[in-house]
Order: structure tokens, then C-alpha cells, then sequence
């Protein structure tokens, strides 16, 4: 049985924030990806489009998300379904990290506006 503690997961660091990784395919998992978002106070994202579904559970502070030109104030206990195409962007206005949980199938990449894309190490 694949466990991963805490101490084996691996942090990576963009635009600011951290990505905390524990199930992807170097621990074990086929088909999924899950990592613990931490989003500092002042955070603002650059706007992306993702290719894969993402499930974005917020799990302390509150966020404001925009998805597709529609910005929602999110909070803790609340989570957020963005789909593949879904043009997503992340904002954290207040003076305290948030922490996120976020679930996605492996090989999730992102565009960002410019065209560049990323694919981050956390979900593949």
C-alpha cells in the first residue's frame, strides 16, 4: 500500500505560491495527482488555461478565483470544479496564507496568456 508522509512530499515553488506534491506517478499513483496549495497574503496568479480538470478544495483562509471572466470570492470548506479549457485565475487579497487541496488527473499543463506553457512537476 502507496503512503506517502509528509516528510516525503516534494514542495515546488511558482509565481509565488507553493506546491506541496504527495500522489503523483514517482509515489505510486496511475492515475491522479494530488498536492497542498499554500498561497500567500498578496499572491495574484497569472491567468492560465488548463487541459486537464482540476478540483480545488479550500481548506483554510479565502481566495478570490476567476474562471473564465467570473470572480467568485471563495472561502474555507468551499471547493471549486474547473474544467479542461477553463481559463483560471488565483488571488489571495488578504494578510494570511491560504492553504488549498487540489486533485487532477496526471498530465495537467497550463498556458499561460503569453502562449508559454507550463507543465508543472506536481501533477505529472
Amino acid at each position: 500500500m502507496p503512503v506517502v508522509r509528509s516528510s516525503e512530499a516534494v514542495t515546488h515553488e511558482i509565481h509565488g505560491a507553493r506546491f506541496v506534491s504527495y500522489a503523483t506517478p514517482r509515489t505510486g499513483s496511475k492515475e491522479l495527482c494530488a498536492w497542498r496549495g499554500e498561497i500567500p497574503a498578496g499572491t495574484k496568479a497569472p491567468a492560465h488555461t488548463v487541459n486537464r480538470e482540476e478540483i480545488f478544495h479550500l481548506l483554510e483562509g479565502e481566495l478570490l478565483i476567476t474562471l473564465d471572466g467570473h470572480t467568485e470570492r471563495v472561502t474555507a470548506g468551499d471547493t471549486v470544479i474547473i474544467n479542461p479549457g477553463a481559463t483560471l485565475r488565483v488571488e489571495n487579497p488578504t494578510d494570511r496564507t491560504a492553504i488549498s487541496w487540489v486533485t487532477t488527473s496526471i498530465g495537467l499543463e497550463a498556458v499561460l496568456a503569453d502562449g508559454s506553457r507550463i507543465t508543472p512537476p506536481w501533477a505529472n
